[in-house]
């Protein structure tokens, strides 16, 4: 028989140092819901922190919507459905993650520059109700982690620990060390990562990390393609997918990660680094403007309805609309 890592917990009062029982996130939107999963998955409990009671009852619907699709492609059973979510708690209330060993902070902030000074506000209130030896990390992909935590009283405990999704399926993380993390915050993070079956990457602090930087580029590029009428959406995707190895092209890419997202990423590059290939196309921006801004509205690059992709018609001019 199966032994499962949850056969083996431990009370809270008889745990080792360097135990992982408990992790916290704060914002679970679809990047924080993959996390929980994943987490709650591996035996752990999730306390994640959003805006209402409403947002909350959505996430727990969204989560267990995602559920029953693996359900249906018999990669999950119905009984290991009812673990995963028993293990997963929501709350408006900091205090939940009072004892939580890991806090992810996941937050999208759409508002142009806002990012940081958010992040900043999360972090010290985590701080506020967390132990001592609890490690706070960050999942942003072009803020650098040194900056966000220099508002804690003890940055030391701060890490960026940047996931891909799908979650469940891309076994890396990027781990960024601020000026200030110490051994302690890696050494846990490192067992949290062994019992999530992932392995990490480690990076030098750089905003962007290796992910993000050779992403943003391509979009853009892509989208300079497309205003120059070289070739069309579908056309340019299909030739990077089977002449580079990519599963998605770079139109697929942006539609799936969300272009607001994508837009924030270029708008931090571009004002880190100055340069040229991170400046947002005006075509992304006048899509994220038009809130067409992929698969989360059911229009994009691309356009999305009941589970389907489908190619747009009309001219860039008029963004792909007929």
């Amino acid at each position: 028989m199966s032994e499962r890592l949850e056969d083996f917990s431990l009370g809270k009062s008889m745990q080792p140092k360097g135990s992982i029982q408990k992790i916290g996130i704060v914002g679970c939107g679809a990047m924080g819901q993959e996390i929980a999963v994943l987490v709650s998955q591996s035996g752990i409990e999730v306390a994640f922190i959003d805006v209402s009671d409403i947002r909350i009852e959505e996430v727990m619907n969204r989560i267990g919507t995602h559920l029953d699709d693996r359900i249906s492609k018999w990669g999950l059973t119905g009984s290991e459905k009812k673990l995963i979510l028993s293990r997963i708690k929501g709350s408006t209330d900091y205090t939940s993650l009072a004892d939580c060993d890991v806090i992810f902070e996941t937050v999208n902030s759409k508002k142009k520059g806002t990012s940081l000074e958010l992040r900043q506000e999360i972090f010290r209130k985590i701080e506020a109700v967390v132990s001592p030896t609890a490690v706070i990390a960050s999942n942003t992909a072009t803020l650098m982690i040194s900056e966000i935590s220099s508002a804690l009283k003890n940055p030391e405990r701060a890490i960026g620990l940047h996931f891909f999704s799908p979650v469940g399926k891309v076994k890396i993380i990027e781990a960024v060390k601020s000026v200030y993390t110490n051994t302690e915050t890696y050494d846990l993070v490192s067992k949290l990562a062994l019992l999530v079956g992932k392995k990490l990457i480690n990076v030098n602090e750089s905003a962007g990390n290796i992910s993000t930087r050779m992403l943003v580029p391509l979009i853009n590029e892509a989208c300079e393609i497309l205003m120059e009428g070289v070739a069309t959406v579908a056309d340019i995707d299909e030739t990077m997918k089977e002449t580079s190895g990519l599963q998605l092209g770079p139109f697929e890419m942006a539609d799936k990660i969300g272009l607001d997202k994508v837009l924030k990423w270029m708008e931090n590059l571009y004002i880190e680094f100055g340069e040229q290939k991170y400046k947002p196309s005006p075509v992304l921006k006048r899509m994220v403007r038009a809130n067409l801004v992929g698969r989360r509205t059911g229009e994009g690059f691309y356009l999305y309805s009941n589970g389907k992709r489908s190619s747009k018609t009309g001219s860039i001019t008029n963004l792909g609309r007929a």
